[in-house]
């Protein structure tokens, strides 16, 4: 296939490079002309491993070359990739002038063509800058639709200095964020040697995916080092604490605990970052990744509570209220929060939970069910139906099996807000979802 790639920095040298040693026909297209000039000598512009050689084969070989010229590379290829920087404002915004620019280019050189062509943006980009920036500039220079006359794809990537030629053949994951299956199809072919996951999915959701990872990357190395400094401060070495920790790749290094959803709670989270945390101050020791988890837990419960106050009706039923489905403990539960809030408020509430209702009557929790919440207790029913014939808004609290069938039979004047995605949907007129 024949590629043009827009931006002979570190990602577009490297895809360069990796694409033409794959058999395509590439075209770099940059306005430094130092860059440009490196390329068709056949040396890499960039410092990173392998690259060098790479462009230097693939130049030979009559694969790879680069110019200044954006009308030659866009009419001489089939796919436009756009690897341009995207730096930081002072603001901590994105500038996307670069981006901007480049695609009036493209647009421009589009104008004239008549033969579909797609343009893959591989530069990071907030979620929105694709349909804010990205295809209304194409649009306005080529006069022409976005997946009508020409497709439009986000494809992030996911290389690591040092490493990059080596990430690129063996990606974690190939993201195609498409406005047309057509363009994704085509963007797709590029990768079908690649012996990772294919995701096709929509352009906002792969812009996204970009920043979930890098964030996730950041978060884990401020973690291990807090964890570290923690564990220095009292003797202990960090580095063994967080090699024990990496074993466990059922819980620590897994999807466990990574969907979005409702607020933590239960009798040993909320307890033991409040110890840990504690145990920091009291060693002097600043560690604010840590000291942020239970005020950002906090948050997640006060937008579940802006969500049902915003739906303006007062007869709320919760389905569930046990910090999660399965069990009977009430410690800390972040829906009893919920229902507090609510009962302060002087909303009529009913609740249902059919592991809780049997702790009322026999099990351990009974003393603090009938004591410490005895108001919550007063307002428990013993079916799902009693629930369901009251309230006007219904508030699913926790994953039991029982409530996905029961939020089907609601009639077309009850709301859904569910925080534990029980159901299958996304968020319409009849049900609204916490995180989605």
């Amino acid at each position: 296939m024949k590629i043009a790639v827009f931006g002979l920095g570190y990602v577009g040298a490297v895809s360069a490079a990796c694409l033409a040693s794959d058999g395509h026909q590439v075209i770099g297209v940059d306005p430094n002309q130092t860059k440009v000039d490196l390329i068709n000598a056949g040396q890499t512009p960039i410092i990173e491993a392998d690259v060098g050689e790479m462009i230097g084969a693939e130049v030979n070989g009559g694969r790879l070359r680069a110019t200044t010229e954006t009308d030659e590379a866009v009419v001489s290829s089939d796919i436009s990739l756009i690897c341009v920087g995207t730096p930081s404002q002072l603001n901590g915004n994105l500038d996307l002038t670069y981006v901007r620019r480049v695609c009036e280019q493209i647009g421009e050189a589009l104008r004239d063509e008549d033969r579909y062509h797609v343009v893959a943006a591989r530069s990071t980009m907030l979620p929105g800058s694709m349909r804010g920036v990205v295809i209304p500039t194409l649009e306005a220079a080529s006069g022409k639709t976005a997946g009508v006359d020409f497709g439009v794809c986000n494809n992030p990537e996911f290389l690591r200095e040092g490493t990059a030629v080596w990430d690129y053949h063996h990606p974690p994951k190939t993201v195609i964020g498409e406005t047309d299956a057509k363009a994704g199809e085509l963007l797709a072919t590029l990768y079908e040697n690649l012996d990772s996951p294919m995701i096709r999915t929509g352009v906002e959701v792969a812009e996204m995916v970009k920043y979930a990872d890098n964030n996730w990357h950041a978060i884990k190395v401020a973690f291990a080092n807090e964890i570290g400094a923690i564990s220095k401060a009292i003797g202990i070495d960090g580095r063994q604490v967080m090699e024990i920790f990496c074993q466990d790749t059922k819980l620590n290094l897994s999807p466990y605990y990574l969907k979005p959803g409702f607020a933590f709670g239960g009798s040993c989270l909320p307890k033991d970052v409040r110890a840990l945390t504690y145990k920091a101050r009291e060693l002097d020791l600043d560690v604010p990744l840590l000291n942020s988890v239970l005020p950002s837990n906090r948050r997640q419960v006060e937008r579940a509570i802006a969500m049902i106050t915003s739906k303006g009706k007062r007869k709320v039923g919760v389905l569930g209220f046990a910090f999660k489905a399965g069990t009977d403990d009430l410690r800390e539960s972040p829906v009893v929060d919920v229902i507090e809030h609510l009962i302060g408020k002087g909303y009529d509430l009913r609740l249902y939970d059919d592991n809780v209702n049997m702790a009322a009557l026999t099990g351990a929790n009974r003393d603090y069910i009938l004591n410490h919440i005895p108001h919550i207790a007063r307002l428990m029913v013993d079916t799902v139906e009693e629930v369901i014939d009251f309230a006007e808004t219904i508030v699913v609290g926790n994953g039991a099996k029982e409530f996905r069938s029961a939020i089907e039979r609601l009639g077309p004047d009850q709301m859904v807000i569910d925080l534990v995605r029980v159901a299958d949907r996304t968020s319409d007129d009849s049900y609204d979802g916490i995180c989605w």
